[in-house]
C-alpha cells in the first residue's frame, strides 16, 4: 500500500508528455489480436487496466510480445481459442466488457471475472443483448454483474437491443465481436447513446482493420463473416489523464506544457481545454502540444455538460472549487457505476478538504471560494479520486495524505513521475 503526501502552495514549470491513450491502446490490442496475421502497436499505454486486456487476448489465442519499452508485437487469430482458465479482468471495466462478446466466438465455456470494484459493475444489458443474437450468456449470481459465464460455439446474428445510456462499452464490445458472427448484426439503441466519442474510437480502430459498419440514428448494422486485416497503430497522447496535469497547472497559475496531445482527435476528453479556458485558465493549443500558461485568480465558476466526458468530471470538480462562485457539472448519474461511485467519493474527499459539494438532479454542485485544506483521503479505489485530491492539495492549506495510492497505477503509472517533474514535492511512503 503506497501513501502519497502532498503540500499545498505548490508553483509548477516546465513540460512533460502525456502517457498513450487508455482507450485507443485497449481497442489497438483486441482489434490485432482479432486479425489474421501481425501488427506492431506502437507508444502502447502499460496499466493495471492494459494488462488486463492484454491477458484476456493472450487466453484466447492470441501471442503478444513486447519488443521495447512502449512497442508490441500482435499475432492474432480471427477464431479465438476457449480458455484454458478463467479470465481475470482485475478492475478494468473495458476489458470485461469488451472481451465479453469476443468469448462467444470461442468453441467452449468462458468465464469472466475480475477484482472487488468490478464485480460490482452492471453487466445485464450487455448479457440480455447477447442473448437476443444467439449466444447463451450468464450472470454467475443471476444478478447482472460478474462473474459472467460465456457459452461459445459462434454469435448467429440478428438484431440486439441495447440501451445506450448505462456503458458505451457494451456496445463497444458488440462492435469488435459482431463482423465475425455468422449472419448480420443489428445493434439497435433503446435510449439515446452518451459517450459517444469512445464508440467513435472503436468504429476508428476497426475500420482501419478493415472492417465495415454501416450507421443510422440509432442502429449499428454490421455485416457478418468479415475478416480483420492486420494494421500497425501509433497511440497519440491521453487526454483524460493530461487533464489532471493541465488543470494542476491552471489551480496553481502555473506555466506548463503538456507534449504528445494532437489537436485532431476523436477523443472526446480534449474538450477539458474548452473547460479550462472557461475558467480562466490561459490555454494556448499547438498540433501535438496544450499549454497553460497561468490562469485567473480566482477561477470563472463552471457551467458543464459531461454526459460525453464522464472521466473529466473528478478534474472538473477540482477546478470549481477553486472559482469565485456556483459551478454546476451536469450529467453525471453514470459516475455511480464507475471504480467507485464516484459521486459519493467526491461529495466525501472533497468535503474533508473543505469543499462545499452537493448531489441535486444528475448535477453536481459546486460553490467555489471555501477555504481549502489537506485531509487523510480515502480514493475508494479509483484511480481519478486520487488524482484529482492529489491536484487540489497542491493549492490547499497544509499537507494532505492520499493513502493506498497504487490504484494510479489503472491508467497513469507515471502520474506521480510527471507531478514532480513539473515541479510538484510529493513524497512516497
Amino acid at each position: 500500500m503506497v501513501d502519497l503526501i502532498l503540500k499545498g502552495g505548490a508553483t509548477l514549470n516546465g513540460s512533460a508528455k502525456a502517457p498513450p491513450s487508455k482507450a485507443y491502446t485497449h481497442r489497438a490490442i483486441i482489434a490485432t489480436s482479432l486479425s489474421n496475421g501481425s501488427s506492431k502497436v506502437h507508444n502502447v499505454l502499460i496499466c493495471d487496466d492494459t494488462l488486463a486486456t492484454i491477458n484476456a487476448c493472450r487466453i484466447l489465442g492470441a501471442e503478444i510480445n513486447k519488443l521495447s519499452d512502449n512497442i508490441i508485437r500482435v499475432s492474432g487469430t480471427p477464431k479465438p481459442e476457449t480458455p484454458n482458465d478463467v479470465i481475470n479482468c482485475g478492475e478494468s471495466g473495458s476489458t470485461m466488457r469488451f472481451i465479453t462478446p469476443i468469448c462467444a466466438l470461442a468453441n467452449g465455456i468462458s468465464v469472466l471475472t475480475g477484482g472487488e470494484s468490478l464485480r460490482k459493475r452492471p453487466m445485464g444489458p450487455l448479457i440480455e443483448a447477447l442473448n437476443h443474437l444467439g449466444v447463451k450468456c450468464y450472470s454467475a449470481r443471476m444478478d447482472g454483474y460478474p462473474p459472467i459465464i460465456v457459452f461459445g460455439g459462434g454469435i448467429k446474428g440478428g438484431k440486439a437491443f441495447i440501451r445506450g445510456d448505462i456503458s458505451s462499452q457494451f456496445i463497444s464490445g458488440l462492435l469488435f465481436a459482431a463482423p465475425l458472427a455468422e449472419g448480420d448484426v443489428d445493434i439497435v439503441l433503446s435510449t439515446p447513446l452518451e459517450s459517444k466519442p469512445y464508440v467513435e474510437i472503436t468504429l476508428d480502430i476497426i475500420y482501419k482493420h478493415g472492417i465495415r459498419v454501416d450507421l443510422s440514428e440509432n442502429m449499428f448494422h454490421v455485416p457478418c463473416r468479415q475478416e480483420y486485416s492486420p494494421h500497425d497503430h501509433f497511440i497519440e497522447g491521453d487526454y483524460s489523464s493530461a487533464a489532471f496535469l493541465l488543470a494542476a497547472a491552471s489551480i496553481t497559475n502555473s506555466h506548463v506544457r503538456i507534449e504528445n496531445l494532437p489537436a485532431n482527435t476523436l477523443q472526446g476528453d480534449s474538450a477539458i481545454i474548452k473547460v479550462l479556458s472557461i475558467a480562466g485558465a490561459h490555454i494556448k493549443v499547438g498540433d501535438n502540444f496544450i499549454e497553460v500558461n497561468g490562469a485567473e485568480k480566482p477561477l470563472k465558476p463552471i457551467n458543464v455538460e459531461m454526459k460525453d466526458n464522464p472521466d473529466l468530471v473528478p478534474v472538473c470538480a477540482v477546478l470549481a472549487c477553486f472559482s469565485n462562485g456556483r459551478s454546476v457539472i451536469r450529467g453525471v448519474r453514470r459516475l455511480r457505476f464507475k471504480e467507485s461511485d464516484r459521486v459519493e467519493a467526491l461529495l466525501s474527499e472533497l468535503g474533508k478538504m473543505g469543499a462545499d459539494v452537493a448531489f441535486l438532479d444528475d448535477s453536481l454542485i459546486i460553490y467555489g471560494g471555501r477555504d481549502l485544506h489537506g485531509a487523510e483521503i480515502d480514493p475508494h479505489g479509483d484511480h481519478r479520486i486520487a488524482m484529482a485530491c492529489a491536484v487540489l492539495a497542491l493549492n490547499a492549506e497544509g499537507k494532505t495524505v492520499i493513502h493506498n495510492a497504487e490504484c494510479i497505477n489503472k491508467s497513469y503509472p507515471d502520474f506521480v513521475r510527471d507531478m514532480r517533474l513539473l515541479g510538484a514535492e510529493i513524497l512516497e511512503r
